[in-house]
């Protein structure tokens, strides 16, 4: 069968549809978006009807809804789970948008809009495959079922509810998932690991109220001062993080795989001056690839208190914030880390200053092994595609949910990213290139009909 016609014959209606579905902002972070989550919901379940799926069902959940459905048609054939997600991030800053987020257009090739590559579109390639192959040979070479849910940029709180209840339904040989990204333009990339997540709420707070700074300033605590205390006293001047015992669990990095992380060829100081920086920083002793991809990290991602107007205004505050996320890998238990911290902070409050701590997300590191079949046939089809085979990497990024579903269902997870590295996921002018829309499409037919 001849796909590449099939695929170019066909472009333009596959991203006027993928154009359709990424109108809909469906923001799964904030509530006033609820009814979007939900039409882009029903917008994939009519999809996968359009491609041929069967048994299709838009699954309430505690929030967002799941979206099932399936073709089991291939008696004694490897069944294939093929996982994704339609909801976006949020949009801010709107003014950094070069278009708006959510009314699509193409520009150099490129695809922007809020979701473009994270991940309606590449989850949206799947959908398109199947329906090719059906469309071309009346029959699939093996089992898919789909599983597409609403909350993964929310920490997908109820989708392990899900697994854990329809284990039987969803069983497969193997899950496959495109939510990463090639190493860069022609060279393939599958991930065989994810760092873990924890994130966590601090704040400080100290007087009833705000304070004037020439009648109280020197003589009471001040919210802002004590947090930042806090904060400066979460890493050392070697750029290692400081909370007693945090690196429990982290493996120590094996010379094969530094060797293996080195072969990348990343040109650090090209690199810092792409970002506009003097030099690159982090952990002493590790290069930037390995800082980003297979060691633990704690970043603030804000820190907020007092007066942010225009101006100047003499106020001592009377509470501070800050939101901090961690990176894990190896055997570091999320649920551990978040309560060492908490104790490391409570340890050093300044005195008059009153901590709260709100744990939030929690998600294992994931590893598989590169040698595994069901991979190893994946790096075969972007072999044929990209002609160039792919290389087996390490992702520094976390999707919670992959650890949980390859535990669960007790199969491997293939991802096979279809992204590129500088695609402004959850930032403005996020986009996909319509190069790896097309290829993509083509691997993943020669990777199903592979197995």
């Amino acid at each position: 069968m001849d796909y590449q016609n099939y695929f170019q014959n066909n472009r333009q209606t596959h991203l006027d549809e993928l154009t359709d579905l990424l109108k809909i902002p469906s923001i799964s972070a904030l509530s006033e978006h609820k009814g979007d989550v939900q039409k882009a919901a029903e917008w994939i379940a009519d999809a996968l009807r359009h491609a041929g799926m069967e048994n299709v069902e838009v699954t309430p959940t505690a929030g967002h809804p799941i979206v099932y459905g399936e073709y089991l048609h291939a008696p004694g054939k490897p069944t294939v789970l093929v996982y994704g997600h339609y909801d976006v991030q949020p949009v801010d800053p709107l003014n950094l948008w070069e278009t708006p987020p959510f009314e699509p257009s193409i520009r150099d090739g490129k695809l922007f809009a809020r979701g473009a590559t994270d991940d309606k579109g590449q989850m949206f390639l799947h959908i398109k495959a199947v329906e090719a192959i059906l469309k071309q040979e009346k029959e699939l070479p093996v089992n898919i079922k789909f599983c597409i849910e609403g909350e993964e940029e929310v920490g997908s709180p109820n989708l392990p509810i899900f697994l854990e209840k329809n284990q039987n339904k969803l069983a497969a040989d193997v899950v496959v998932i495109s939510d990463t990204s090639l190493l860069e333009p022609g060279k393939p990339a599958i991930c065989t690991g994810l760092r873990g997540l924890c994130s966590l709420e601090v704040s400080v707070h100290t007087a009833n109220t705000d304070l004037h700074s020439g009648t109280f300033g020197g003589g009471v605590p001040n919210a802002l001062h004590a947090l930042v205390a806090l904060l400066a006293s979460l890493h050392d001047d070697k750029g290692r993080v400081a909370v007693e015992g945090f690196y429990k669990g982290t493996p120590e990095l094996p010379a094969e795989l530094r060797e293996e992380i080195s072969k990348r060829g990343l040109d650090e100081n090209k690199l810092a001056a792409s970002l506009g920086l003097e030099t690159l920083y982090g952990e002493e002793g590790y290069s930037f690839a390995e800082r980003t991809g297979v060691r633990p990290t704690l970043e603030l991602n804000g820190v907020y208190g007092g007066f942010q107007g225009e101006g100047s205004k003499t106020v001592i505050p009377k509470e501070a914030h800050a939101k901090i996320t961690c990176r894990l890998v190896g055997d570091q238990d999320p649920q551990d880390i978040l309560d060492k911290i908490e104790a490391h902070l409570g340890q050093r409050v300044q005195p008059g200053a009153k901590l709260i701590v709100k744990q939030m997300e929690k998600a294992h590191a994931f590893n598989i092994d590169p040698e595994i079949p069901m991979l190893q046939k994946a790096a075969d089809a972007y072999g044929k595609v990209y002609g160039t085979r792919a290389l087996f990497t390490k992702d520094g990024g976390s999707i919670p949910i992959v650890e949980t579903l390859s535990r669960v269902l007790e199969a491997p997870a293939v991802m096979m990213g279809f992204g590129l590295p500088d695609e402004n996921l959850h930032a403005p002018n996020e986009h996909f290139n319509l190069d790896n829309f097309d290829k993509g499409l083509l691997t993943i037919v020669e990777y199903l009909k592979s197995l």
